[in-house]
């Protein structure tokens, strides 16, 4: 059989396989959490959270609610350098985003079955 046969069959099944993926796939809640930012930040997406003081002062003073800073969580990204992952129980993260134009890290205390934003930090450019 000639490579460009090979090729062909190939290309045919793959296609199919696809076209065959996107039916059963489509309306359902599936998702592709694979990269470690993407685990790190469903996993405290899905949790109770509940707020520091100081974290709800900061939240008044910039008029978030916690509807943004769900948002917040969820599209941003974990600093894994800055972020406590080796100690035992609740692990505390550094999460990064924006919001509107301006700089925002987040600290998230993550343990077993809650998630704590244990402060929230505008950082300015200048």
């Amino acid at each position: 059989m000639k490579i460009i046969h090979r090729f062909g069959y190939y290309l045919g099944g793959f296609s199919i396989g696809l076209v065959v993926l996107a039916f059963f796939l489509s309306g359902k809640k599936t998702s592709c959490d694979y990269g470690p930012d993407a685990r790190t930040t469903k996993n405290i997406s899905i949790k109770k959270k509940t707020y520091t003081d100081a974290a709800m002062i900061t939240m008044s003073n910039f008029s978030l609610d916690t509807l943004i800073v769900s948002k917040l969580i969820r599209t941003g990204d974990v600093n894994f350098s800055e972020s406590e992952t080796k100690v035992e129980g609740c692990k505390t993260y550094l999460i990064e985003n924006t919001y509107d134009d301006k700089d925002v890290e987040m600290r998230i205390k993550n343990c077993e079955s809650t998630a704590t934003i244990l402060s929230i930090k505008f950082i300015d450019d200048n």
